[in-house]
């Protein structure tokens, strides 16, 4: 039998995604709540915590419990860029370059990119903006086939619209999600407390030929993005 903290998770978050509970807006009480979940405080207290945990609440100090209003959304289908997603949402996208470097590919990177030992590739180390917000911090890994002639500034600040740019069409991409805590390092460049949930992506994109062009992990803070599944 599911726990009661995660059935009540489960519906307070059902009810936003049906826009019973509208963004921006405030929830009842805590006491207010259990009565009407006919549970204790404790137990949806403890619901109220993992949905704020994952971002979709958010508490206010001496105010109460809102439905959070400060996350950027992305439809898992297809491939969008970054930058088109926070211009879709009416944000500013922007990037900071931490490191750019030619190296050989790993094993796995080989694997994923279709590539040899002796192939060279662009690891390109990344913090990802909206409103000058950080949102994401990333690693690329790019073959330098694709990008040999590119400037390097246009491929890390917008590097799938440089590609379309001269020529190439995008296709689809491979994504995987999971939850982690934040390293120090990584807490650091999203201005999160070490700990803190966390969402990791890993993703392989594709052009429309078939050729993988890109393999890239990130690491999203969880309380300012969320991906959602939309079926055809």
């Amino acid at each position: 039998m599911i726990p009661a903290y995660l059935r009540i998770h489960h519906q307070i978050k059902d009810d936003i995604d049906q826009g019973i509970w509208k963004i921006g807006q405030r929830l009842p009480s805590e006491r207010d709540l259990a009565d009407t979940f006919q549970v204790s405080r404790m137990t949806l207290r403890q619901a109220i915590t993992l949905l704020v945990e994952e971002g979709i609440l958010e508490r206010r100090m001496g105010s109460g419990t809102y439905v959070a209003s400060n996350r950027i959304q992305e439809r898992m289908r297809g491939t969008t860029s970054f930058t088109e997603i926070i211009k879709a949402q009416g944000k500013l996208p922007s990037s900071q370059l931490l490191s750019y470097l030619e190296d050989k590919p790993s094993k796995k990177e080989q694997a994923h990119l279709n590539l040899r030992h002796t192939d060279t590739v662009v690891r390109m180390e990344r913090i990802r903006f909206a409103d000058q917000v950080p949102v994401v911090y990333e690693v690329a890994v790019v073959p330098k086939k694709f990008i040999a002639n590119f400037d390097k500034e246009a491929v890390a600040q917008h590097f799938f619209q440089t590609l379309m740019e001269h020529g190439f069409k995008i296709g689809k991409s491979q994504q995987t999600i999971y939850a982690r805590l934040a390293e120090e390092k990584v807490a650091k460049y999203l201005e999160l407390a070490k700990g803190q949930a966390i969402l990791g992506l890993t993703q392989v994109s594709y052009l429309e030929d078939g050729s993988p062009f890109e393999y890239v992990k990130s690491q999203y803070a969880g309380e300012r993005f969320e991906f959602y599944l939309e079926n055809n």
